[in-house]
């Protein structure tokens, strides 16, 4: 039966090193974003690579289309062992121009999908007694900056949540980690808007993708003696 991890959030960066990665370790990759032929680069990239990768264009904040995804994955293409969440909704505005519909927007998109994911791949692992499922948070997960507060708000919800899920799936077999992303990654956005990231990126100043997904792939191999539940990720060279 195939091995199946999916990656909630599978853009052009990190989601996408990450699909990658698990693909590589002999998992077929079901990948996952709101826009679909977006996704048509990181199959085929991981298709000739010699992986299997399966698309889907889902809206992770809607309880439906979330429920039936995990439905089709388990009785189409095997069983979830792994389960990614890696939807940013990074805004930048005041507190004052910060509108309801932004702060509920980001919010469901970085921590109401976030426990969507979360509850339906429990819902396959529980029975089987094992699953890694893995959350992407940042820096606003610990501390929120002037300007970020729907964006923060999310994160630290997220959280939030990785940690309940953690104390109460542990016990059932199943490894819940959240890992905070504390640094700029290399991505064409940073090159475009940082004005030294080219300067960064030639010391290892920015995160690399493919970094973080082997950061990934690292927590679901660990042996369930000793898991980490939080793993701070940043640059050689960032501050604290």
């Amino acid at each position: 039966m195939n091995k199946v991890a999916v990656i909630i959030g599978a853009g052009d960066a990190t989601g996408g090193a990450i699909a990658r990665r698990f693909a590589l370790g002999g998992y077929t990759a079901c990948v996952i974003r709101r826009t679909g032929n977006k996704l048509v680069p990181l199959v085929d990239t991981i298709n000739a690579q010699g992986g299997k990768a399966v698309p889907f264009a889902v809206d992770a904040r809607d309880e439906d289309q979330m429920v039936a995804l995990f439905e089709k994955i388990e009785a189409e293409i095997g069983a979830i062992e792994v389960a990614v969440f890696n939807v940013g909704g990074n805004v930048r505005f005041s507190i004052l121009e910060t509108t309801a519909r932004v702060y509920r927007k980001v919010w469901e998109m970085a921590a109401f999908a976030g426990f969507l994911t979360g509850r339906e791949a429990a819902r396959y692992m529980i029975p089987r007694g094992c699953g890694t499922i893995l959350f992407t948070g940042a820096t606003a997960s610990l501390r929120g900056r002037d300007g970020f507060s729907a964006f923060a708000g999310a994160k630290h919800a997220l959280r939030a949540l990785a940690q309940s899920m953690a104390r109460e799936l542990g016990p059932k077999g199943i490894h819940v980690a959240h890992m905070v992303i504390d640094g700029p990654i290399d991505t064409d956005w940073i090159a475009q808007n940082v004005p030294d990231a080219a300067q960064r990126k030639a010391v290892d100043g920015l995160l690399s993708p493919d970094a973080i997904a082997e950061a990934y792939w690292n927590i679901h191999c660990q042996p369930r003696s000793a898991w980490t539940h939080e793993l701070d990720i940043r640059p050689w060279n960032e501050s604290w």
